[in-house]
């Protein structure tokens, strides 16, 4: 991990001046030099007024394996994790909401972490819609009739018929040659960081080790039975095409986020993937796509925004370092091409609410693209304390309209 002091070059300035990353922020994997990251803030930092920021609602039946996450105590609460989750991003803990938060073993969902900084950088995010249980009340964008519902759990091998892969695909790359403005693109999806292994897997990497999710210690012998169950039964062959192995293991948001970052990047964006695992696997589609001479450029606008307690979440005893910078390694290796994250220097070390302090002992740890949120916060001025504060508060109210 690298702590990066920016030369920030201005015409007709002296090139002595440097843009220091807030408190806590830090750049990494191999695409962290100076320069690619000077290149990000100087997009990002000068235009906080005009980005979109969109998130991804998504379903899968691979949430309701038991075990399988913790984004709701029960796979009866996990079907409507995700609309609960917009709703506080959207309205605040007490703005109306027509689903409660789903209970949750620990912690409080990270969309309240990316209500309370997205409120700080102005942001108001726009929702998409796409294969879930239930249909939101609030005004969003949707892509097919909400009677496709959720994807299949992935150890079927037959998650999605491949004419809806192909559908959701064209429509998420038509929005993303639209774009007119950077984008940060979050999601939220219960049993994601499964699919997101199985995508990776499919694509021929070793990563079974390496995946994160809400859970304290990933379950990770449960996420495997499950992927080379869904492999071996779709027979997809040594080298399957994105949308085929979609269709196989995939969910509807893979299949969107794909085609988008593709089409956002062909219009010129930048895009700062709000995430984790789920968006490094997004990234890999879209790179199995491209031909090899466009990768390069392709990541060049391209950096994933992730949280701390991601960042240094490790695995297993055998591993020395962060197992997601280990995969976001693995990830460029396997395509040849340096890739960039950046993490947020949030911290609830210090907190009063054991639901934040829960962040620190390995709970959530990520989602709704709070890290991405919190680092646009950071970077527009947003001292961590402050955060952290508005974060208790809006936990308090919370809590008291929950009892």
């Amino acid at each position: 991990m690298v702590f990066l002091l920016l030369n920030l070059f201005e015409p007709g300035k002296s090139n002595d001046s440097f843009f220091e990353l807030p408190p806590g922020c830090k750049a990494f994997g191999v695409g962290a030099s100076s320069m690619r990251s000077q290149n990000w803030l100087e997009s990002w930092v000068k235009n906080f007024q005009d980005c979109a920021a969109l998130l991804v609602l998504a379903g899968s039946r691979t949430a309701e394996v038991e075990g399988i996450s913790a984004a709701g105590a029960t796979s009866d609460a996990r079907r409507y994790t995700a609309i609960a989750d917009a709703e506080l991003l959207l309205n605040g803990p007490l703005g109306p909401n027509h689903w409660p938060l789903p209970p949750l073993a620990a912690g409080v969902s990270p969309a309240l972490i990316s209500y309370v900084a997205s409120r700080f950088v102005g942001m108001n995010p726009l929702v998409l819609a796409v294969g879930l249980h239930h249909m939101p009340s609030f005004p969003h964008l949707r892509l097919e009739l909400p009677s496709c519902g959720p994807a299949a759990c992935l150890s079927t091998g037959d998650a999605m018929q491949f004419v809806r892969v192909q559908y959701l695909w064209d429509k998420g790359y038509s929005m993303g040659l639209k774009l007119r403005k950077p984008l940060l693109l979050a999601e939220c999806v219960p049993g994601g960081t499964t699919t997101a292994q199985a995508v990776l897997t499919g694509l021929g990497l070793s990563v079974a080790d390496l995946i994160s999710g809400s859970v304290m210690n990933p379950p990770i012998a449960i996420k495997t039975d499950l992927v080379e169950r869904g492999l071996r039964k779709a027979d997809l062959g040594l080298k399957p095409s994105p949308k085929r192995l979609l269709a196989a293991v995939g969910d509807p948001f893979q299949v969107v986020a794909a085609g988008l970052l593709l089409g956002a990047r062909k219009a010129g964006q930048q895009v700062l993937l709000g995430g984790g695992c789920q968006m490094l696997a997004v990234l890999a589609l879209a790179l199995e796509e491209l031909s090899v001479s466009l990768r390069s450029s392709f990541v060049e606008g391209i950096v994933l925004g992730t949280t701390a307690w991601l960042l240094e979440e490790v695995n297993s005893k055998d591993q020395a370092e962060s197992s997601f910078v280990r995969l976001l390694d693995l990830v460029g290796d396997h395509f040849k091409v340096g890739l960039l994250g950046m993490s947020t220097g949030l911290r609830f070390n210090a907190s009063s609410h054991e639901a934040l302090r829960d962040y620190e002992r390995g709970y959530i740890k990520e989602g709704v693209g709070a890290g991405a949120f919190a680092l646009l916060a950071q970077f527009k001025g947003a001292d961590c304390k402050d955060l952290v504060d508005d974060c208790e508060v809006s936990l308090t109210k919370l809590q008291k309209r929950t009892t």
